[in-house]
């Protein structure tokens, strides 16, 4: 049995309401059918549900019982077809929505040139156009965000911004500024805590990457075993726990942008081998994958350790510590940048006046205090000891009682002259400095001071005198 006809219509009436039906409760308008005289016809699931009512309910009755406001009735009589207008349901109407306005569309049916009826389509899927509107709104405001950011970025970590009057470093920082005009690797080294990762950031926001993202990775603080999938990502059902759907890896996330290798003496020897064959065919494979996917960031690599000196052991791919040291930034500690120890002392205790809203300043001693010590932790450990100092002072000023110990003491050590002959001069010379430090610690009470040394308190005195101390506060 043929169902259409020469004009692909289709025949059967039966499986044309059939049709007809599942089509309209197919779609997510709201659909209403009247007769010519407003009697309510047919209406579908979607526009039942949303008028709180049933089909079986509404068929037979007049629009206007349904609908109260409702215009349908008059589109028989008038023959006008309306496109896209705003119907505004009454507040007491029984609805469910939280909203009362709505676009709708409303035609006359016609039959042999007759008007027989009408038909109206509530665009319920108006939501879903808020929806989007919304989620533009939110892409705008992420943008804008995001350019904050990169703003924010630039000029936090711009090169100006890297601090250093010594000679040495001064020339350093113009060798970072020269890595920032093109995508050569870069090898930051240095002891911990001398600012290869400041630098780093300098370079990629002073770059032509700058807009596009820096990722970080930390070498050291992710597991061996699951370094390559953190690195190159891994397909949907690669291994146990695999994330569904997969995950992109940070060399992924970082296309167009910057990779910053932290640590990279800490990298393990077999996902060396995997990190060159990425940086010369400039394409990774995710884990369980079969396709390649290039890749185009810039490496910056950092560590503390002798890489040369691990690839004669054995222990660094010598044809990965070539492809990374095309620009070698050695950063100097900060015991050889005598100059800047009280430049960064000062800078660290400005942010914090600025932030707690303080006037916080460093007594003469404690600056030469700060000048003698060897810092073996080099910025990060100033920076630590400047906020340590600035929690514990009470009176304005940081003086060597708000240093730590060990620090007051090397700077007694170091400030013996050396050049003294005698073993007892040497000795008498450490024997003063040390009783001066608890003294100050204990802001000159003498007996407090006797007490913390061990020593009675007539013994103090006469110690005192010896080394000719005064007990008046400085």
């Amino acid at each position: 049995m043929n169902l259409f006809n020469k004009n692909n219509r289709i025949n059967n009436p039966e499986l044309y309401i059939s049709v007809y039906d599942e089509i309209l409760d197919m779609s997510e308008d709201g659909f209403l059918v009247v007769d010519k005289n407003g009697i309510i016809i047919d209406i579908n699931k979607t526009y039942c549900t949303f008028l709180r009512t049933t089909r079986e309910k509404s068929i037979g009755i007049h629009v206007k019982e349904l609908i109260p406001n409702s215009k349908m009735d008059e589109i028989p009589n008038t023959g006008l077809k309306e496109t896209n207008v705003v119907h505004t349901f009454s507040e007491n109407q029984n609805i469910n929505a939280d909203k009362f306005v709505w676009v709708t569309s409303r035609s006359p049916v016609k039959k042999d040139n007759e008007i027989i009826g009408a038909v109206a389509q509530i665009k319920f899927k108006l939501q879903t156009i808020n929806l989007a509107q919304k989620i533009k709104n939110q892409d705008n405001e992420l943008q804008y965000y995001k350019n904050e950011l990169h703003r924010l970025g630039s000029s936090k970590y711009s090169m100006q911004n890297i601090i250093g009057k010594d000679e040495k470093f001064v020339s350093i920082k113009n060798i970072a500024k020269k890595a920032s005009k093109n995508d050569f690797p870069v090898l930051l080294t240095g002891e911990t805590g001398t600012g290869k990762e400041v630098f780093s950031n300098s370079i990629h926001y002073a770059s032509n990457r700058k807009n596009q993202p820096l990722i970080r990775i930390n070498c050291a603080a992710i597991p061996s075993e699951l370094l390559e999938s953190e690195l190159f990502g891994y397909e949907e059902g690669s291994f146990t726990g695999a994330k569904k759907g997969g995950r992109k890896g940070k060399f992924e996330l970082g296309n167009k942008g910057t990779v910053f290798l932290d640590e990279i003496g800490d990298m393990p020897f077999n996902m060396q081998a995997k990190l060159l064959r990425v940086l010369q065919e400039k394409e990774i494979e995710r884990i369980g994958g079969y396709k390649t996917i290039p890749i185009d960031v810039r490496i910056i690599a950092a560590t503390h350790q002798d890489l040369w000196k691990m690839v004669k052991e054995g222990k660094f791919r010598e044809d990965l510590f070539y492809r990374l040291n095309v620009i070698n930034i050695q950063i100097p500690p900060l015991r050889d940048r005598k100059d800047d120890i009280l430049l960064f002392a000062q800078k660290f205790l400005n942010d914090l006046n600025r932030k707690y809203k303080k006037n916080i300043t460093i007594s003469s001693e404690a600056k030469e205090c700060l000048l003698n010590h060897r810092w073996p932790g080099n910025i990060r450990e100033l920076n630590n000891i400047i906020e340590g100092a600035f929690a514990l002072v009470e009176n304005d000023v940081i003086d060597l009682s708000h240093l730590p110990s060990n620090i007051v003491m090397h700077s007694r050590i170091n400030k013996i002259d050396t050049k003294k002959n005698k073993f007892a001069d040497l000795i008498t010379d450490y024997e003063r400095n040390i009783i001066l430090d608890y003294l100050r610690k204990n802001k000159y009470n003498c007996c407090k001071c006797a007490k913390d040394l061990g020593i009675h308190r007539s013994t103090l005195y006469k110690k005192m005198e010896k080394l000719n101390i005064e007990i008046e506060r400085k």
